[in-house]
């Protein structure tokens, strides 16, 4: 497992002290940010758990069945959880700019 970059209280204020003077953030209010700082950081927990626990498991060839659907969803909703924090920041609304296809219809498990 990799070192945490943005966990900490003093990196986590200077990027938002940084990203404020920074015009193309600032042209979306006071609160973008703070929101991508909050994005960012939680982007980078999501990142390494799926690469450091769903990612390896995924690999793993015991993994199956009743398992692996379970696997599937848990990194189902890590991706839910990452698609969030891309779109919650206005920045990068201009990727997507409807999130409608986020909504799943539920699958029947049988």
């Amino acid at each position: 497992m990799s070192q945490s970059i943005l966990q900490k209280k003093h990196e986590i204020e200077d990027l938002q002290q940084r990203l404020a003077r920074c015009a193309i953030v600032a042209r979306y209010g006071q609160e973008e940010p703070g929101a991508l700082v909050h994005a960012f950081s939680d982007l980078e927990e999501s990142f390494r758990k799926f690469l450091d626990e769903h990612l390896p498991r995924l690999a793993d060839p015991l993994v199956q069945g009743e398992q692996l659907e379970d696997l599937l969803l848990d990194i189902q909703q890590e991706f839910r959880h990452i698609l969030y924090h891309i779109h919650d920041p206005q920045i990068f609304r201009v990727l997507e700019p409807t999130h409608g296809w986020l909504t799943v219809a539920e699958v029947e498990r049988s």
